[in-house]
């Protein structure tokens, strides 16, 4: 799966760039190298980062050889480069080790190496660009996951490489998506509650953080609109600048307390039940929680909170299939693949 030693590049005159040549040119372990540039945990970002800076100086992602050909590839592609890079954003809490992002990520690799294909992970370059990093002759396409930057996107774009853009819309970019859809999950879940005899809500979560927030808010607004239930919303659980979601949960005066949190997903439900908890609050009997997502936070969270299930390792596994379409079919049309879920109730609301 992913990079091995044996992917090596030829570097001058038919010398061989190996795992070692870069571990000894950073001052790194091998297992350090191979872990970097997979992507896989083991190593800061900021080592990430040198090492993949030392790698690309060195020639190994510019003369990598293609691996084993692809089933999914024609027969005329037989001579195609057969390494894909994955892009991520350089934002604590979007990477690898995500209990969202890290899902997704395993499944492209999975379905990666399914197809024979190998796959390069590159964080947000801070210095340099693609181009001095990467030959696009040796790419066969390109997944961003999340919020990659607009010049890192146009780069890509510029390098005329396939690109699959997974949860992220970029008015400057025209290109194939994967996105869940999270204005009708909300929506489903918002309903839900308002048949169980909720009446007064607040949002939590900051919805300028991603596209995803700013859907689950509108489908959240809407939701309460079209049911004619009167909402003042807390404006510091939306935009936690100065204070954290605990912060603001810790700081609503007692009367002001919503029947129902509606958290933008796992993470921050988790962050309202340790200020509710602390508060000496019952959940859900004082106050009702839910979350979005259904992530591993759920196991570590009682009791067990209500969630909206969002098919992670299928964004996955349809981003590769768009890919290798897109390889295939240049000239096609672009789309857009919308996922749905499903709202699944537990213990954290009556």
């Amino acid at each position: 799966m992913a990079i091995h030693e044996e992917l090596t590049g030829e570097f001058s005159v038919r010398r061989k760039v190996t795992m070692q040549q870069i571990a000894d040119m950073a001052g790194v372990s091998k297992f350090a190298v191979s872990r970097a540039l997979s992507g896989k945990s083991g190593v800061s970002e900021q080592t990430r980062e040198y090492i993949i800076k030392i790698a690309g100086d060195l020639g190994f992602f510019r003369n990598v050889k293609p691996a084993i050909h692809s089933p999914q590839l024609s027969a005329s592609a037989t001579h195609r480069p057969e390494t894909v890079l994955v892009l991520f954003p350089n934002i604590r809490y979007q990477n690898t080790e995500n209990t969202f992002w890290g899902v997704i990520f395993d499944s492209i690799s999975q379905k990666l190496d399914e197809n024979g294909l190998t796959i390069v992970t590159l964080t947000q370059v801070s210095k340099d660009s693609l181009a001095s990093l990467l030959n696009p002759e040796m790419i066969l396409g390109v997944i961003s996951v999340g919020m990659v930057s607009t010049q890192m996107l146009l780069e890509v774009q510029s390098m005329k490489l396939p690109l699959v853009m997974i949860d992220h819309i970029d008015p400057a970019l025209h290109c194939d998506g994967i996105f869940v859809d999270n204005y009708f999950m909300m929506k489903q879940l918002v309903v839900k509650l308002i048949g169980r005899g909720y009446q007064t809500f607040q949002f939590v979560g900051k919805v300028n953080y991603s596209f995803s927030f700013e859907e689950r808010w509108r489908a959240f607004k809407d939701s309460l609109n079209e049911y004619n239930i009167e909402h003042r919303q807390n404006t510091q659980l939306m935009c936690p600048e100065v204070l954290d979601e605990y912060d603001s949960v810790m700081a609503i005066p007692d009367k002001e307390l919503p029947q129902v949190f509606v958290c933008a997903n796992d993470a921050v439900a988790l962050r309202v039940y340790d200020a509710l908890k602390q508060r000496g609050l019952r959940i859900p009997e004082d106050c009702a929680v839910t979350g979005f997502d259904d992530t591993v936070f759920k196991e570590r969270i009682e009791p067990g909170l209500t969630s909206v299930h969002v098919p992670k390792e299928v964004m996955g596994e349809r981003a590769v299939e768009m890919l290798l379409y897109r390889v295939r079919n240049r000239e096609q049309c672009y789309s857009k693949l919308m996922l749905t879920g499903e709202v699944i109730v537990r213990e954290s609301i009556l």
